[in-house]
C-alpha cells in the first residue's frame, strides 16, 4: 500500500499556448490518496480499457490517470485531486509499482518463457488452479505474481537425471565402495 499527498494549489490564471487564451485553475485544498497496485486494480482498468494491463508498453496518460484512480482505495476522492498529481507522486507511484515487494526469487531452470498475453481473468485462473485465496487479490501483483511462480516451481515434479548425472553418481557410489571394502572393483 502507498499513500502519496497531492499539495494544495492556489487559485491562478494560466495561459494556454496551443489555443491562445487564459484559462482558470480553481483552488484545490489538496488530499491524500491511499493506493494499491493490485490484482483487482488490474481488473477494474482492463474491464474499461479492454486491453491487457501487464507488460504494456503503450499506455497513454489518461489510461495512466485512471489506472491511478483504480488503485486508489479511500473513498471520496474528488476526479479533480488526479489533475493535481505532481511530478513527484508519479515518481512515487512508479516506483511502489515497479517494487518486487518480496525477497523470493525462482529459479527458471530450462523453462522457457510463454508468449502468453497475461490479463487479470488469467491470473486469477492461475489463483484458482494453484489454489491461492481470493483475498490475495489484495496482494501488491508483483508479490502476488511470485506467489504463482513458487507454487508453480513447488508442484513440478522431480527433475530426472541425465545419463551422464546417472553415470557419474554411480562411479562416486562406487569409489566409494571400494575404498570402504578395500577393494579393487
Amino acid at each position: 500500500m502507498l499513500t502519496i499527498t497531492i499539495p494544495a494549489c492556489e487559485e491562478k490564471d494560466e495561459w494556454d499556448d496551443k489555443n491562445q487564451q487564459f484559462y482558470h485553475i480553481n483552488a484545490f485544498r489538496g488530499c491524500v490518496l491511499t493506493l494499491e497496485h493490485s490484482l483487482i486494480s488490474i481488473s477494474k482498468w482492463e474491464s474499461k480499457w479492454h486491453v491487457p494491463f501487464l507488460n504494456n508498453k503503450n499506455i497513454t496518460e489518461e489510461q495512466t490517470l485512471y489506472y491511478i484512480k483504480c488503485m486508489t482505495i479511500n473513498q471520496g476522492v474528488p476526479d479533480e485531486a488526479y489533475e493535481h498529481l505532481t511530478a513527484e507522486n508519479f515518481k512515487d507511484i512508479s516506483e511502489y509499482i515497479n517494487d518486487p515487494m518480496t525477497a523470493t526469487t525462482v529459479k527458471d531452470v530450462g523453462s522457457r518463457r510463454s508468449n502468453e498475453i497475461v490479463t487479470s481473468e488469467l491470473i486469477y485462473y492461475w489463483m484458482i488452479a494453484l489454489q491461492i485465496p481470493s483475498a490475495y487479490e489484495k496482494w501488491h501483483i508483483n508479490r502476488l505474481l511470485q506467489l504463482i511462480a513458487v507454487c508453480n516451481a513447488k508442484n513440478q515434479p522431480a527433475k530426472k537425471m541425465s545419463k551422464n548425472e546417472i553415470i557419474e553418481r554411480n562411479r562416486a557410489l562406487n569409489e566409494a565402495r571400494r575404498a570402504k571394502y578395500k577393494t579393487k572393483g
